[in-house]
């Protein structure tokens, strides 16, 4: 296994570096001198490379002696808005200490889980990339609210990793990985080296409380885990308050949690209706064709459709549910939940005459569902 992540470590170009709250706003006074070097080391060593950082609530916090998170969203986003202008003032002194240029990137989930926006973020990572930039994002804590967050970063991480088509997804966070119980709390517990299957995992009983600086934990890293290795990309976690922890995984140290990535990864428009978008209605499907879409990778026709629940217009993504209401695939709707209303259960040859014209044959193109 050991041979392994450091083949895979060895051969990755791209890099999304996530850094946590508890990192950024820890007691080290050199912190971001130590990142910004080695994000410069990357750069040298022909890597590129995006910094996800979290901190600004936390170092609004600090501004304001604070002790806890607000609990208000208004009240978290004006000290997001306090200390994201300082955040970026110390990532800013810290690059240009050593040669280099950073730029700040805000994104909200409506930013990714349209595809247009989506696209359009893509383009500007990579151009910053390719300008030898290096882009710090973070999640707009000053706007988004309940309907448009990630969660945390660690979810918006793992969302990079598609945005700019990345080889690797590196996690620090003020623990040294994945242990089989909670650090915090038990003295014996022991570190988990390398994780194969992330979708087998169990973490009910290794999952600790969050910081109060942070909003994530073990459990969403290992759900940002998750996500990348659908992408085919594979996640280190580890300690990000230990020097030089970048250089030394990319030399092929064995530090953290190593969570190997899947075989049979998504294509990047399967992985961002899988995980960047959120869908905004339901289509009922029954027993014929949800067979027909698992088990021979069928396209959704209308004459398999039973039912349509909420409001959605042709493009968005909708959950496809069995008679249940169970999820067993979503995808990229070709026609609006009205027309879906009036030609379900339909053959396709009868989609024009109650139509009056007709787009697809398929309600979802198997090229846009994706089995969940």
């Amino acid at each position: 296994m050991k041979d392994l992540r450091k083949k895979t470590v060895k051969k990755a170009k791209r890099l999304v570096v996530k850094v946590g709250s508890a990192v950024v706003a820890s007691k080290d006074s050199d912190i971001f001198t130590r990142l910004a070097l080695e994000m410069h080391s990357l750069r040298l060593s022909g890597k590129e490379a995006v910094l996800v950082s979290s901190g600004a609530v936390a170092m609004g916090m600090r501004r304001l002696d604070l002790a806890e998170r607000p609990a208000s969203i208004p009240e978290r986003q004006a000290v997001a808005a306090l200390g994201q202008g300082s955040l970026m003032a110390r990532y800013d002194a810290a690059f240009s200490m050593v040669g280099e240029k950073a730029a700040q990137v805000l994104l909200t989930h409506d930013d990714l889980g349209n595809r247009k926006r989506f696209l359009n973020a893509r383009n500007t990572l990579l151009t910053l990339l390719r300008m030898n930039i290096i882009p710090v994002i973070n999640e707009n804590d000053t706007v988004a609210v309940e309907e448009i967050k990630f969660g945390d970063n660690d979810e918006l991480s793992a969302l990079c990793t598609n945005l700019i088509e990345a080889d690797l997804l590196l996690i620090l966070t003020d623990i040294d990985g994945l242990f089989d119980k909670d650090p915090k709390a038990n003295i014996d517990a022991r570190l988990v080296p390398f994780v194969e299957d992330v979708e087998g995992l169990s973490i009910d009983s290794i999952t600790g409380k969050t910081s109060t600086l942070g909003t994530g934990g073990m459990r969403s890293k290992c759900e940002a885990a998750r996500k990348a290795a659908h992408f085919g990309v594979p996640t280190i976690v580890a300690n990000g308050n230990c020097p030089d922890v970048i250089s030394r995984i990319l030399a092929g140290e064995d530090i953290g949690t190593f969570f190997l990535a899947k075989e049979d990864r998504l294509t990047s428009k399967k992985h961002w209706i899988a995980f960047s978008t959120r869908p905004t209605g339901r289509v009922f499907v029954d027993t014929g064709a949800m067979e027909a879409v698992l088990s021979k990778g069928k396209s959704l026709l209308p004459s398999g459709i039973s039912d349509v629940d909420g409001s959605f217009d042709s493009g968005e993504v909708v959950h496809c549910v069995d008679l249940s209401g169970r999820e067993f695939a979503r995808g990229v709707a070709n026609y609006s939940s009205s027309e879906i209303k009036m030609i379900k259960g339909l053959k396709t040859t009868e989609i024009e005459k109650t139509l009056g014209y007709k787009v697809y044959d398929e309600v979802i193109h198997r090229d846009n569902l994706v089995v969940m």
